[in-house]
């Protein structure tokens, strides 16, 4: 039965003969192939090209390694430029928060302390959050504003305040300066509490100071019918530099933003000094109401 096995037909053998010549002839050309390679070189040489040859497929494995490594790596994420702003911590968003100067890991536990019911009735309530240091508060004490609807009953004015206090405002026709008031001098004003009178000071420090009674319509929640307590002194109104400020400086400014900024910074690199309002009026960037609103906030020194 063994030997029907092995048993191989006419057609079967020359098939077979066939297929071991061809294989025989391919290790033949091979072999002459290599032969004919390393056959004019010395020992040396042929050690050396075979160094080379490893050490070039080494640094191609390192490079494809380092590729794989830069795919997977996490790009660092630049902190967002602060810009100083009124903000109610009541109702302020994560972005608004990081804006004005909060870490990202306080503004979350600022939020999640929110979403458990936390209310922030006084700005000094704000220190609680976890990470608040005392030059952070500091610095942001003034643009902390507390919406009436959180506020407690006791510092509504218009509910529990005692007669005494009421009787610490201003009498008709009292006008104070507005450029100089500070927030004591401003809460006495009818109309005026503690919360507005802190997004005035805040807000004209922005400004540089005001150089008109109407730009404290500009504030949220203060009505025109205050305006006529005040007068104005614009001497001390403070100039933005166009020609030296950087773009945080320019853009910290209420009326600017980051695009006005940057085209002021890319003709100054460009073509050097801006010579006045006349060169801005051509830029896309600044319409005729921003020109006429910066015109008394910009010096071209």
């Amino acid at each position: 039965m063994w030997k029907d096995f092995f048993y191989y037909t006419r057609s079967e053998r020359r098939a077979i003969l066939c297929l071991l010549g061809v294989t025989v002839l391919f290790l033949a050309v091979c072999l002459t192939l290599r032969w004919q390679e390393t056959a004019g070189l010395p020992p040396e040489t042929t050690q050396e090209v075979a160094v080379d040859s490893f050490l070039t497929e080494v640094r191609k494995q390192e490079l494809s390694r380092s590729r794989r490594t830069a795919t997977y790596r996490r790009p660092k994420k630049e902190r967002a430029e602060i810009v100083l702003q009124p903000f109610d911590p009541n109702v302020a968003d994560s972005a608004l928060l990081c804006r004005v100067g909060f870490p990202s890991f306080m503004a979350r536990n600022l939020i999640r302390y929110r979403s458990k019911g936390g209310v922030f009735r006084t700005p000094e309530s704000l220190k609680r959050i976890y990470g608040m240091t005392d030059s952070l508060y500091q610095t942001l004490e003034p643009y902390i504003t507390i919406g009436p609807d959180f506020q407690h009953r006791d510092t509504l004015p218009w509910k529990t305040a005692p007669v005494d206090s009421l009787e610490m405002k201003y009498a008709e026709g009292t006008v104070i300066e507005l450029n100089h008031a500070d927030t004591v001098q401003l809460k006495r004003i009818p109309g005026i509490g503690r919360g507005l009178a802190r997004m005035i000071v805040a807000y004209r420090q922005r400004l540089g100071g005001f150089v008109s009674v109407d730009q404290l319509q500009e504030i949220p929640h203060l009505e025109a019918s205050v305006n006529k307590w005040f007068r104005l002194d614009t001497t001390d109104v403070r100039r933005l530099l166009v020609n030296r400020y950087g773009l945080d400086r320019l853009r910290s400014h209420p009326y600017m933003d980051f695009y006005k900024a940057k085209a002021i910074l890319e003709y100054r690199r460009k073509y050097g000094k801006i010579k006045g309002l006349s060169q801005l009026s051509l830029w896309k960037e600044f319409s005729e109401k921003d020109l006429k609103r910066l015109a008394p906030y910009l010096s071209f020194e």
